[in-house]
């Protein structure tokens, strides 16, 4: 690729508050701003910029996109060629710009300007009372509603790379070829309207070239469907960009002598719209986004069809507006606008039956094929009346309708140790029955004594020796009767417990195959839920006390009253939180400050900084310290887009040093 020409610029970087704690951690707020606007009254529509950019800019947003010629109105038509509106429009950018000089935000504002007798529909990157460049429009339009072919020509046109708007000793850069660049983090381009719809658009090539914001301004007027379209058709352009995207629509205040402009907005971050306002507004409507742009960057680096994309490609090199960042005064960004949800896991209400559904026949037909593969007679599983087992046992139910086998094949097993509970004991025998299962009870008291006994232990002693000669016994029994019965045996493992080393080595952390070891404990207890929606009231009641119930190894005895005493969130924390920390840190990279921020700004109220603190030390320690265990874990699905498989998912040295992690 040839080398980049470089432009230098003064930008400035947004810095994030959470809790208190000055921070970027690659945040940075988006706006999109739809204000009021008068057909070719280029003052009236100049005053609306500047008050709206001075509104954002209290907001703490970083840069704000406005619609599409937003200086002069889009519905201008012939009068584009009228010299005296080009004047107007030209004297306003310069207004513009000197009015907003004391604002830290970026704006970009369109117009119209006159190059080489030619008219190009612009958009003008001003910031700190400089326009920085232009931007001008690829993609004319030929269409019935809006011909604008009949005034301006094509960004592929111009022949320049500067010109001289406000006199020969200013020059500005122009061109679509223009990357604005605040540093490793942030780093935007623009299109204009139906750029974006076009079969090559120039978000792409932006997008690979760098940008990790793509600015969208545009007049597009509103027919019904049409606004359904442009959400999925950004969404998806985002998505495939894996960029934050941002379009700002023209308003009602144009002319509506044909069509209508309905004044959208919207920002849509790697496939998922992040906001959107309502239409038709005749006041100002200006919506936010905090956008985390080194999740962007982790995101684009694990994905390997991007980076394939980038190879392919054979484009001119760039043309990068270098920014300095430097400290602003502005409101810092408080991720009021961020999309940081306590459960990342968890499917949304709106669409949590379809996923879980879904998610459950991908185990299904997972565990059906392995079944059919190892010409398994019997599906051999321990049902302990918890969490995991419970889903497993589902799925084998599940996994044998699809096989068009009964119930009976299910051999599942409860095997009572000295922790187990009347509850949990009483919960798994209903499934089993409820469920049609064929039963079987194995009491481990008695061989867990003999086994002390050749280990000279004291069973008094409640160490780890104690717990684990329970988990491997059960394990023992477990593939033993696999093989008199000519069975698998089903792993009830999650990826909680994956991910922490929770497990038994050779005792619970191993199996014929895993059908849960792609999903955590805050996705079972949905799963569950949803399979209790589905179910007979009787069943639908186990399945929701199963949820209810405390999670717990029960390898200790219970308290006085019969009740859990060994409750596993009370010793590594919050499932929650441990599941929240695994998704950014695996997903996106995280780094340790970063995870405690986030997670004291997404679970303020629920969990105090003590409890987020000791639980992000338990997940660090426990993560690095138990690859061992991860790099021999049985087959099982992923469902989702994280798992550790050592397989291809995630491949770590179990050796590994984690100091740089642990570090306070």
């Amino acid at each position: 690729m040839r080398s980049c020409a470089i432009l230098l610029v003064d930008i400035r970087a947004v810095s994030v508050r959470i809790n208190g704690e000055m921070s970027t951690f690659g945040y940075y707020r988006l706006a999109a701003a739809v204000p009021r606007v008068r057909v070719a009254d280029v003052d009236f529509n100049t005053t609306e910029l500047i008050a709206a950019t001075r509104e954002v800019a209290q907001q703490g947003a970083t840069v704000v996109v406005f619609p599409e010629l937003s200086i002069t109105s889009a519905s201008c038509a012939d009068l584009f060629f009228n010299p005296t509106l080009l004047r107007a429009a030209e004297t306003a950018l310069t207004r513009f710009a000197r009015e907003t000089a004391d604002l830290p935000v970026i704006s970009v504002v369109g117009l119209p300007i006159l190059l080489d007798d030619m008219l190009f529909n612009v958009a003008a990157v001003v910031q700190n009372g400089v326009v920085r460049g232009f931007v001008p429009k690829s993609v004319i339009p030929n269409k019935r509603e809006s011909y604008e072919r009949r005034q301006f020509s094509s960004a592929s046109m111009i022949t320049r790379t500067e010109v001289n708007v406000f006199g020969d000793f200013f020059r500005i850069p122009i061109g679509a070829d223009l990357l604005f660049d605040a540093g490793a983090d942030f780093c935007f381009g623009v299109e204009i309207g139906d750029d974006t719809a076009a079969l090559l658009p120039p978000s792409t090539r932006l997008a690979m070239q760098g940008a990790r914001v793509i600015l969208n301004p545009s007049a597009a007027i509103t027919l019904a469907g049409r606004a359904d379209y442009t959400r999925n058709l950004l969404a998806a352009r985002s998505g495939s960009c894996v960029a934050a995207y941002v379009h700002a629509g023209a308003g009602v205040g144009e002319s509506t002598q044909d069509g209508v402009c309905g004044g959208s907005a919207l920002i849509a971050v790697n496939g998922r719209v992040a906001a959107q306002n309502v239409p038709f507004s005749r006041e100002l409507s200006v919506i936010y986004a905090d956008v985390d742009m080194q999740r962007l960057g982790a995101a684009r680096l694990s994905e390997s069809t991007f980076t394939d994309t980038l190879l392919q490609a054979d484009w001119p090199a760039p043309r990068r507006v270098v920014c300095s960042s430097v400290d602003i005064d502005s409101p810092p960004c408080d991720l009021r606008y961020a999309y940081l949800p306590a459960r990342p896991f968890v499917p949304a209400p709106e669409v949590a039956a379809e996923r879980c559904e879904e998610i459950l026949n991908i185990q299904a037909a997972a565990l059906a094929k392995r079944v059919e593969c190892a010409y398994a007679k019997t599906l051999v599983i321990g049902v302990s009346g918890g969490l995991d087992s419970t889903l497993a046992l589902l799925v084998c139910d599940r996994a044998c309708k699809l096989l068009g086998r009964s119930n009976d094949c299910i051999l599942a097993i409860t095997m009572p140790g000295f922790g187990t509970t009347g509850r949990t004991y009483n919960n798994a025998v209903k499934m089993i029955q409820l469920l049609g299962c064929s039963f079987k009870e194995v009491n481990i008291k008695e061989a867990c004594l003999l086994h002390f006994k050749d280990l000279d232990f004291d069973p008094s002693q409640r160490t780890n020796t104690y717990e684990n000669v329970q988990a491997r016994e059960r394990t023992k029994l477990l593939m033993n009767l696999a093989n008199k019965t000519g069975g698998m045996v089903v792993g009830t493992g999650d990826l909680s417990e994956i991910a922490l080393g929770w497990a038994t080595y050779n005792g619970d952390h191993m199996s014929m195959y895993g059908v849960n070891c792609s999903i955590p404990k805050s996705l079972i207890r949905c799963l569950i839920e949803y399979a209790a929606t589905k179910s007979e009231p009787e069943l639908a009641a186990v399945l929701r006390d199963v949820n209810a119930t405390p999670v717990s190894p029960e390898l200790l005895p219970p308290s006085d009253d019969g009740k859990i005493d060994q409750k596993t969130e009370e010793i590594l924390g919050p499932y929650d939180l441990h599941d929240f920390f695994l998704y950014h840190f695996i997903k996106y990279g995280a780094e340790p400050d970063k995870l405690r921020a986030l997670a004291l700004h997404t679970f303020a109220g629920e969990y105090d900084e003590a409890l987020v603190e000791s639980t992000l030390r338990t997940f660090l320690r426990r993560f690095f310290t138990q690859q061992f265990k991860r790099t021999c874990v049985p087959d099982g699905p992923k469902v989702g887009t994280i798992a550790l498989s050592p397989r291809g998912d995630w491949r770590m040295p179990t050796d590994v040093c984690g100091t740089l992690w642990f570090r306070p």
